[in-house]
């Protein structure tokens, strides 16, 4: 076996995770744009197509009830259901779960045959239609196909052809573990974990550590559901919804009678998993969540059963024939009542799950539970808007939402944003403003960190937070430490002065956002900080930027973008428990950069002086606020030796070798580019006599494409 890198130095760090920004790994051409081929598809057709595969049952993998409907559901739901708030990632994007290692997590078992199930759609439309959009509307047709009317669909979500690296899933080495390490001292997930358990979406069906522990099985719902930005209300109505078809599968023990997991499996099985030799494998002898039976005698079809079930019937734990905990009726009311998947007559017990009850036992669950059952309307419609939030909760801003089922509604969660209600300046007024923001007493650094503080929230995971909007002067974002809200508000004050003094002058209806302000000043300061070290450049810059309010903005939401470290502003919070490094490449990868990009960025924003407090620490230049590529001289001078201040090694002093005077103080964030080597042979061509000038056209490039992150409408 060849041994990597990461092998033999397994604390190095990681950069592969910013690899991905820089190519392609799919087949599909440059200029393909997947947007105009998913417009020209006949939505309705497709739909057709979808139905008839649900509804035509197929000998090699036969369908519960004769309808696909509730396979297509959960493959929806657990395609969605990775996403979390915390960092953005997971999600239905990608159709990521068509590949490890989601697609062999156990909770994900025999989902394999429900995309293979669709392959006739997908191969019908190919390119046009990608799994993506194909494995969540197949969930939407299933819902609309048993008698539930769903809040709409859009498409837009482009494939990838390999994993995401970048995902932590957790410390766990086997599936189905849940280690401490998962879980604070208060219980709650670890950031930036969404599931409680490793390999399942949520948390263990059976109950925390497999046992039927109703409290926390309620405490790990709430955690993990509140981690994927879904309130008590959406919690219940998506599990109560959900349940309200289908059946689990569990008809004798997986260990005994399961095979691999697709990763894990022959050659020969083609992509298949979870071979079972138990009676025909399939069918009523299907085993994969080792749970069997259904939540009601209606699995096919919309109704208030589940939550009535839940309700209405005294039920007690008991082990089922696939030795896993699920509840029965106390008295056995339900027993028998439910209908065979293949032969009606042969009759199932109704069942329940650990999750389920725990929903009853909890007061806050129990509350809305009973609210559901005395309005079926507001059950419904609850449960049409979580579903509806949950397939699209990664897709961003509605201007990304493709296809005639996109509602005209805007929900909170979706950062809505004013429409322009004025004419746009052109490139001349942009030139008068950029010379009117210079003029005032704001500083090369305070223009670009509140131009970075606004822009760099942008999370390309789930295409959230960015310059539009002008979030930043609003909380919760001006209040984060790491905006430093006395010196924002300072600058916010005065450009916004700038902005009501332009807006006043302007007689022909034309006006500046605040949003297009910030970008400008940020603009402004680069280039008069390139222009001080002997270069002229023209940051591009184009306006429709709108202004957002605060009732616009969900501030428990917008919380989660928090960063708990910013390297390019050499900024380390006190929660932050990874290595700074590992951090500053996390970040760069929800900005989308490359080495170089975050390389060029982090070495300009240190010339630019624009640091956290401005430190001192990683501003190696006696000129600072001048673009030179002075950080990367003194990084790599060979007439400096770097040591740690403090047994943390979080701080380093740089002392002159002769003199043993103290010259430079950086953080980790600041020597990593001198001590990996990787990152190293890009400083160097930076640091060399004649890097300069391609040090400040990369840093300039790279500036722009954070600024305009977040600008669809451009797109």
């Amino acid at each position: 076996m060849n041994r990597s890198t990461t092998d033999w130095w397994p604390d190095q760090l990681n950069l592969e995770i910013l690899d991905q920004n820089a190519q392609s790994a799919g087949p599909m051409e440059a200029e393909f744009d997947y947007a105009e081929a998913f417009q020209s598809l006949e939505f309705d057709e497709v739909k057709a197509d979808i139905e008839d595969v649900m509804t035509t049952s197929q000998d090699w993998w036969p369908a519960d009830y004769g309808h696909y409907g509730p396979l297509f559901i959960r493959m929806a739901w657990h395609s969605a259901g990775t996403y979390r708030t915390s960092d953005g990632r997971g999600g239905a994007s990608g159709g990521r779960q068509r590949l490890p290692p989601l697609d062999s997590w156990p909770d994900n078992a025999n989902l394999d045959k429900a995309r293979r199930l669709l392959w006739p759609v997908k191969q019908k439309y190919g390119r046009k239609l990608s799994w993506g959009d194909l494995i969540v509307l197949a969930g939407n047709v299933a819902l609309e196909s048993m008698g539930f009317k769903t809040f709409g669909f859009a498409g837009g979500r482009e494939d990838e052809y390999k994993p995401d690296e970048a995902v932590d899933w957790g410390p766990e080495d086997e599936f189905e573990a849940s280690s401490e390490e998962r879980f604070d001292e208060d219980g709650n997930l670890e950031w930036p974990l969404g599931n409680t358990v490793m390999g399942l979406i949520y948390v263990n069906p059976e109950g925390p550590n497999g046992e039927p522990d109703l409290e926390g099985s309620a405490q790990n719902i709430r955690s993990s559901f509140g981690q994927m930005a879904m309130n008590d209300e959406e919690t219940v109505a998506l599990i109560a919804g959900g349940h309200t078809f289908g059946k689990v599968h569990g008809a004798d023990d997986a260990e005994e009678h399961v095979g691999p997991e697709p990763a894990a499996a022959p050659m020969e099985d083609q992509g298949f998993g979870w071979e079972s030799d138990f009676g025909e494998g399939k069918g009523p002898d299907t085993i994969t969540s080792g749970i069997e039976g259904p939540w009601n005698t209606t699995p096919t079809q919309w109704d208030t059963s589940y939550v009535d079930n839940l309700l209405d019937h005294e039920w007690v734990p008991e082990k089922g024939p696939g030795g896993a905990w699920q509840w029965t009726t106390k008295e056995g009311e339900l027993d028998d009542a439910a209908p065979g998947v293949q032969d009606p007559s042969d009759k199932e017990d109704v069942m329940m799950l650990t999750t389920d009850i725990a929903l009853k036992e909890d007061p806050e669950y129990r509350e809305v539970l009973e609210r559901f059952r005395e309005n079926p309307m507001e059950f419904g419609m609850s449960f049409a808007k979580a579903w509806y939030k949950l397939i699209h909760r990664d897709m961003g801003p509605p201007t990304r939402f493709l296809g005639p089922e996109v509602p005209d509604e805007e929900m909170l969660w979706q950062d809505p944003l004013p429409d322009a209600d004025y004419d746009l300046i052109d490139d001349t007024e942009a030139a008068e403003l950029k010379s009117e923001i210079l003029d005032t007493d704001l500083s090369v650094s305070q223009l670009v960190k509140t131009a970075w503080a606004s822009a760099s929230t942008y999370r390309d995971s789930d295409k959230r937070g960015g310059a539009n909007g002008a979030r930043v002067r609003l909380e919760p974002q001006r209040s984060w430490e790491v905006n430093e809200p006395g010196e924002l508000e300072t600058v916010l004050d005065t450009l916004e002065g700038v902005q009501n003094e332009f807006n006043a002058s302007q007689s022909d209806g034309t006006k500046v956002s605040l949003a297009d302000l910030i970008v400008l000043g940020g603009n402004a300061a680069v280039e008069q900080a390139a222009a001080d070290a002997g270069y002229d450049v023209d940051i591009s810059f184009t306006p429709g930027r709108t202004d957002a309010s605060q009732e616009q903005t969900d501030v428990e939401s917008f919380e989660a973008l928090k960063p708990m470290a910013d390297g390019f502003r050499n900024y380390l919070s006190d929660e932050a428990e990874r290595r700074a490094e590992d951090l500053l490449v996390d970040k760069s990868e929800l900005l989308n950069l490359t080495v170089d990009e975050m390389t060029a960025l982090l070495g300009g924003m240190r010339a630019l002086n624009a640091t956290y407090q401005d430190t001192d620490r990683g501003v190696l230049t006696d000129e600072p606020g001048t673009l030179t590529n002075d950080f990367f001289v003194n990084l790599l001078d060979m007439g400096t030796e770097w040591e740690p201040v403090s047994e943390s090694r979080a701080v380093f002093e740089g002392r002159d070798r002769q003199t043993g005077e103290v010259e430079w103080e950086a953080t980790r964030f600041d020597l990593i580019f001198g001590s990996n080597a990787r990152l190293r042979t890009v400083s160097e061509v930076y640091a060399a006599e004649d890097g300069e000038e391609a040090f400040v056209e990369d840093f300039v490039d790279t500036w722009e494409k954070v600024m305009r992150l977040d600008r669809f409408d451009l797109e």
